[in-house]
């Protein structure tokens, strides 16, 4: 005897898209203001960004700014304590004084203390044009994007 080959289909094992939920194309064709990722600037032959995109930009912007300047000075008053045992509020004087540039306000007695703030002062000027550039990027990148944009007549 032969077997007759089943009329009936096999379900489809791939999931239809649910209509609730975007799929990933309907997501890439939506306006640069939805939901763009931080450091993701539009690129050369796309539409100059919106003002509220690039204030969304310059906000996340100065918040990186901000958590790098104060993990500096948590590092720095960490340092100041356990090396040359100072308060609190000593440690907070000197680590915030070498992070903005001016320079340690007390003498340090301690070897250990002297090194750390050697390294420490390097550390600091290596976070501070790190943070300069991660507030600048947005607003550099908008500028050369509107005369790119001025250059070609705007439309590309």
């Amino acid at each position: 005897m032969t077997r007759k080959p089943s009329t009936m289909s096999k379900p489809s094992t791939t999931p239809k898209p649910s209509p609730s939920r975007p799929t990933p194309t309907s997501r890439a064709k939506g306006a640069l203001a939805k939901r763009t990722p931080f450091f993701s600037f539009e690129r050369l032959g796309q539409p100059l960004a919106t003002r509220r995109v690039f204030i969304t930009r310059m906000a996340w912007s100065v918040i990186v700014w901000l958590g790098m300047m104060l993990l500096g000075l948590g590092i720095g008053m960490a340092g100041y304590m356990a090396f040359e045992g100072m308060s609190l509020t000593d440690a907070y004087l000197n680590a915030s004084m070498i992070l903005s540039g001016m320079g340690p306000v007390g003498d340090l007695k301690t070897e250990a203390g002297k090194l750390f703030a050697g390294s420490y002062a390097i550390f600091s000027g290596l976070v501070i044009v790190l943070a300069t550039g991660v507030v600048l990027a947005p607003i550099v990148h908008h500028v050369l994007h509107v005369f790119h944009v001025m250059d070609d007549g705007g439309d590309n």
